[in-house]
């Protein structure tokens, strides 16, 4: 599957971004998706994950109330709503996608396809 992801951009802190990542080849539906970030000077971090069917979501606590992930498997689209931003939210933001079991879906190594990433930056 190839991964297109796009909505980043400059944002003052306290604002709103929504990213959004699209699919394309086998249907989103059979992969558990996630999204990372990646910071300069940093190892890329997890942001969020979404199971199959939305049925099982993770979020770890730097983004966990301020951040949302959800998918649309009949657009094959994963979507990352961002609230109340922060300047250390400043990365470059992936879509990912896996084949695997849920249990190590916050874990990079797991993800099997990846998007180009898209920029986002916090002003304070």
């Amino acid at each position: 599957v190839q991964l297109q992801a796009s909505g980043g951009g400059l944002v003052q802190a306290g604002g709103s971004l929504r990213l959004s990542c699209a699919g394309s080849g086998r249907t989103f539906g059979s992969y558990i998706l996630g999204w990372f970030r990646q910071a300069p000077g940093k190892e890329r971090e997890f942001v969020a994950a979404i199971s199959w069917s939305s049925g099982y979501i993770y979020y770890p606590d730097a983004v966990k109330g301020r951040f949302t992930i959800s998918r649309d498997n009949a657009k094959n689209t994963v979507y990352l709503q961002m609230s109340s931003l922060k300047p250390e939210d400043t990365a470059v933001y992936y879509c990912a996608a896996r084949e695997g079991g849920w249990t190590t879906a916050r874990y990079s190594y797991g993800y099997n396809y990846w998007g180009q990433g898209t920029q986002v930056t916090v002003s304070s």
